[in-house]
């Protein structure tokens, strides 16, 4: 993919970030075959992780660009809600959201937390959830070989 393919995409979504899903290969690959198969419909992450940028945060009605790990754009999503939650207080119907129950939502959750900056379960969470606008690999420029 080109620097030209990443211009288009802001012409065609401006205003449009980029993030990646997870924190690893596998992670990101796994999370986006699950947006992809409808199975994800929301995303989370600590909160402090928006202080140094809080223009990265989700806003609704904006559309943002979901990276492949290798940076290559996968999917363009839409905010649709935004809601901020304890870690303790998250439901079953929220973890639904992310494609799990509420009992591996849990355990991933806070492992991926331990990883990346701590855990404590009385941390507060930005939970976003989103629509899909743009499954990218339908795009015969950006298509790329499915690692999953």
């Amino acid at each position: 993919m080109s620097d030209d393919d990443i211009e288009d995409l802001q012409v065609t979504y401006p205003g449009a970030g980029t993030f990646k899903f997870g924190d690893s290969a596998k992670l990101s690959a796994k999370l986006i075959k699950r947006v992809r198969a409808g199975q994800k419909l929301a995303t989370s992450g600590a909160l402090r992780d928006f202080a140094d940028d809080p223009d990265a945060m989700p806003k609704v009605g904006r559309c943002d660009i979901a990276a492949n790990w290798d940076g290559t754009p996968a999917l363009v999503i839409r905010t649709k809600s935004v809601e901020q939650v304890r870690f303790c207080d998250v439901t079953e119907e929220l973890a639904h959201a992310e494609g799990e129950t509420l009992e591996g939502w849990q355990r991933g959750h806070k492992a991926y937390f331990e990883r990346n900056g701590g855990f404590d379960p009385e941390m507060m969470l930005l939970f976003e959830h989103f629509e899909v606008v743009e499954d990218l690999a339908s795009r015969p420029a950006m298509q790329t070989e499915d690692k999953t």
